[in-house]
């Protein structure tokens, strides 16, 4: 399936989204247990879309097939991962934990070739992922890669975290099929997500024994669950209806330099030479992938 000029740019927003929910996440896990912390991310989200649906006259359906797709979907691309990766990262170090997640797409175009009739693996997607990937090893730091062999099970955890968002890509297919728009879609995922969740957090980390928290506490809060997980996960359907699940999921690959890149421009952080350098090759992956940098060449080639 075809990457349009529209669907880019609605990749490269969900990738700021996604950048930005580092800053919200940093600021909130200092006083509220991880668990807790997603709970309260899709409890919340789930509450602005329901909101959203209800004053534009619309709902969830009540069908056995759409709450098939929500908790299906709610599992596979929020309970699992996230669990996946917060256990992960307990065991292996953060920068590590990002360039596994940056399989993400490697497991999407492999799981979709042989799960889906319209999106075939072919060389270009393959080298085109495979470039992206270097990128993200050469933006983060090849060091990262340093621990690779310790903590073998906290990678496979975070792996298999990679494979369950690539299916939760193909599984989320399903929804333009069932006729449910995006909106409603990612309403019913948090929605799933959260029902699922509910009694692990509270289990966990009852909110009665957590400190008050603060009033910036509050407010990122509400950014991570109304920028970083509603609207996210808004244009997250759109562009898996408009342009299938192994296109979507590159956007792994565009949150390490969107969060960079926030934090410089933002934070007033430092921009380093081989930063530039990896976002650079995660760009021509993507250009790579997206098969007009091929037919460039292909047209300018004489003959």
């Amino acid at each position: 399936m075809r990457m349009t000029a529209g669907t880019w740019g609605m990749l490269l927003a969900l990738s700021v989204l996604w950048g930005g929910s580092f800053f919200f996440v940093e600021i909130i896990v200092a006083v509220i247990p991880p668990l807790m912390l997603v709970w309260l991310r899709v409890a919340l989200a789930a509450v602005a879309l329901l909101l959203f649906l209800r004053l534009t006259g619309r709902s969830l359906p009540m069908t056995r097939a759409a709450w098939v797709a929500f908790l299906g979907m709610g599992l596979l691309n929020n309970v699992v991962p996230f669990s996946l990766i917060a256990w992960g990262q307990t065991e292996i170090a953060s920068g590590l934990a990002s360039i596994i997640n940056a399989m993400t797409p490697v497991s999407a175009v492999v799981l979709a070739h042989f799960l889906t009739a319209d999106e075939a693996l072919t060389p270009g997607r393959i080298t085109g992922v495979l470039m992206g990937l270097a990128g993200v090893v050469v933006l983060i730091g090849v060091e990262a890669l340093e621990g690779i062999g310790a903590a073998v099970v906290a990678q496979l955890a975070v792996l298999a975290a990679t494979i369950s968002y690539g299916f939760a890509g193909i599984w989320g297919r399903r929804f333009k099929r069932l006729g449910i728009e995006p909106t409603v879609a990612a309403a019913g995922q948090v929605t799933g997500s959260t029902l699922l969740l509910a009694i692990p957090a509270f289990v966990v980390a009852p909110p009665w024994a957590l400190p008050m928290p603060s009033l910036a506490v509050v407010f990122s809060i509400l950014g991570l669950a109304v920028l970083s997980t509603a609207l996210a996960y808004v244009l997250f359907f759109r562009i898996l209806a408009a342009a299938g699940a192994g296109n979507v999921m590159l956007v792994t690959l565009l949150v390490p330099p969107s969060a960079i890149l926030l934090g410089w421009g933002f934070l007033g952080e430092t921009l380093e030479a081989r930063q530039i350098a990896g976002m650079a090759l995660i760009g021509l992956g993507l250009l790579w992938l997206d098969g007009r940098a091929i037919g460039w060449l292909t047209a300018r080639r004489p003959g």
